[in-house]
């Protein structure tokens, strides 16, 4: 039975990932910081769909305890054939000028260290098997830049080079890489870039029907169920009402 570690798990596109990936059958790596709601969304998913969870808690930014965690993977669960790397964050939307530099290392250190640690980690055992497939969850924000999203739009940038850097290096070993970019999608995302402001993270999704996390975790298991020979190399996700990163039409 294949195996998936998703990365920021506890909630949005990662919960939603995890439950699509146990309704077809696959064993779970789950990750996060949030034990608690790793041990609720575990308890679901073993109780709806009988799935067999590991639970691997850990901040993706301490790179010691990356290492450890996934060094200790007990023997059975080695095996990861597809790592979805989901876990990232905006934090504030400032003008570059105005913008928290503790705000600034969240982002460089979840979304682009945090991936680069985990992903060494699990690429070493598909390049034994010369098999596997990772799975980067960037954004739309790494295509474009809009006003007052310089650091997080610089970061996801970053993801998607990251992502066909590693399509080219790992191309020997028949390892797969996919890049997902969404667009507008309602999940903690904006009440996290606004440290809680729910007015604030509120207001971005009205007037139109923004993406949920249903929906991109149908595009990820999608991707990743293709046959070996196929690999979507980056797919673009927006809700119908969205454009580009500064057009949306609302009412």
């Amino acid at each position: 039975m294949a195996i998936v570690m998703i990365t920021g798990a506890s909630s949005g596109f990662g919960a939603a990932t995890a439950e699509i990936f146990a309704q077809n059958g696959y064993r779970l790596i789950l990750n996060a910081r949030r034990i608690e709601r790793l041990e609720t969304l575990k308890r679901m998913l073993s109780e709806t769909y009988s799935a067999d969870v590991l639970l691997l808690p850990f901040d993706v930014r301490d790179k010691d305890a990356v290492a450890t965690a996934m060094d200790t993977i007990p023997a059975s669960w080695k095996q990861i054939d597809v790592l979805i790397n989901n876990a990232g964050l905006a934090a504030g939307r400032d003008l570059f000028q105005d913008g928290l530099v503790d705000d600034w290392e969240a982002m460089i250190d979840t979304n682009v260290k945090g991936l680069l640690y985990v992903t060494k980690h699990a690429v070493s055992g598909m390049k034994e098997r010369k098999s596997g497939h990772i799975i980067n969850v960037s954004s739309l924000a790494g295509q474009e830049v809009y006003p007052m999203g310089n650091v997080y739009c610089a970061t996801k940038h970053a993801v998607t080079a990251l992502s066909k850097g590693l399509r080219m290096d790992l191309l020997p070993y028949h390892i797969k890489v996919t890049n997902i970019s969404p667009g507008l999608a309602e999940t903690e995302f904006s009440m996290v870039r606004f440290k809680g402001d729910e007015a604030k993270a509120k207001a971005v999704y009205e007037g139109f029907d923004p993406l949920q996390a249903k929906d991109i975790a149908d595009v990820i298991y999608f991707a990743a169920s293709r046959p070996q020979h196929m690999n979507l190399e980056e797919i673009t996700i927006l809700p119908t009402a969205q454009s580009d990163s500064r057009t949306v039409v609302r009412g």
